[in-house]
């Protein structure tokens, strides 16, 4: 009598199964991913995920570059911080060049992009750069709401140092919010992006994502004026850092990592913010210039300062020469945040993009 290996026989038939499950699998997520609309205005572009306002491009002549401000969890809650443009009760008032999320560097061609502000003086304004939005190229709404623009990194005597070509693609669902960054940097001469610490891609967060200090802070506003918070004062901060490789609090700042993720508890959830960098990036891992008070930003560049010495990176461009700079940004809510399992997968899917 033949014996039937039922093993080999059904084997073509789970494999079926599984591509159908993975298959079902995959739909089911992009089925639970929510319309991304577009409301434009003299510019400002208003960025909607299911109806609910997720965040807005911000590019008026009178910031010193653009900016995604403010920026909403699923939920509502805003996680960025509000000054300069507003002022939330108890929100710092420091470093008034920190403005939701941003995308410039401290040294091209000896101009400081990053720290330029309305508070510089005047006579001291021929040593920063400007970042000019002159044209939206692009909207294009559904599932994944893509945005384009077209941006020149300029002197004070409006001479364009780099061109920039961004494209947003954002997305999300019922807790979850994504922005993927893609930034095309073009020398339209010798360029020069010098190895410091401040740079790249920015985001100041919410008085709740700051950790909580052991000791007072001081802190001067835009008109000089110092505060000093003190460790006992502080009712509000209550964050932490973690990255992938395993580095909490503090000791995330200057360490290498594919992913870091910033969270804490705001209102009755729990609330993440995480930027995740991609394996065409210079330098990849990224460094996390990632601050206790609330700056949270990934700079590749400033490898100097962040290995004590030991790398150097001075990133130059012939005229003509490009560089492109890949970045996700995750906003999550719920009773707890993304898991680390969750966290390398959502590293891992964006590896994939080109």
């Amino acid at each position: 009598m033949n014996q039937i290996n039922e093993s080999s026989h059904m084997q073509p038939v789970k494999r079926v199964l599984f591509l159908l499950m993975l298959a079902n699998s995959i739909n089911s997520l992009e089925a639970q991913k929510l319309p991304v609309t577009f409301k434009q205005s003299h510019q400002r572009i208003d960025v909607s995920i299911g109806d609910k306002p997720f965040t807005s491009f911000f590019y008026p002549d009178t910031l010193e570059k653009p900016v995604l401000y403010p920026v909403h969890a699923a939920n509502g809650t805003v996680v960025t911080r509000s000054f300069p443009l507003d002022q939330r009760k108890g929100d710092p008032t420091d470093h008034p060049h920190h403005i939701g999320i941003w995308f410039n560097y401290e040294n091209v061609n000896g101009l400081d992009f990053w720290n330029n502000s309305y508070a510089i003086p005047a006579e001291k304004k021929s040593h920063y750069g400007w970042i000019k939005t002159d044209k939206i190229l692009s909207t294009k709404e559904g599932k994944k709401g893509e945005l384009s623009y077209h941006a020149r990194w300029t002197n004070q005597q409006n001479e364009t140092q780099l061109e920039e070509t961004t494209t947003f693609i954002f997305s999300g669902d019922d807790h979850v919010r994504i922005i993927d960054r893609v930034t095309t940097l073009t020398a339209a001469r010798e360029v020069l992006l010098k190895d410091v610490k401040d740079g790249l891609l920015g985001f100041r967060m919410a008085h709740e994502l700051q950790i909580p200090t052991m000791k007072d802070k001081e802190f001067k506003d835009d008109k000089g004026i110092i505060t000093t918070i003190k460790a006992t004062d502080d009712k509000i901060a209550n964050g932490n850092y973690l990255t992938s490789e395993g580095r909490m609090g503090d000791s995330a700042w200057s360490t290498r990592a594919r992913w870091c993720k910033a969270f804490a508890k705001m209102g009755n959830d729990s609330v993440s913010v995480s930027i995740i960098d991609h394996p065409s990036n210079t330098n990849y891992p990224n460094y996390w210039h990632a601050r206790g008070y609330g700056l949270f930003a990934a700079n590749p560049l400033g490898s100097s300062v962040f290995s004590n010495g030991t790398h150097v990176t001075n990133l130059h461009l012939h005229k003509g020469a490009s560089v492109v700079f890949r970045y996700r940004v995750v906003v999550q809510n719920g009773k707890q945040t993304l898991s680390v399992k969750e966290m390398d997968q959502l590293a891992d899917d964006f590896a994939k993009q080109k």
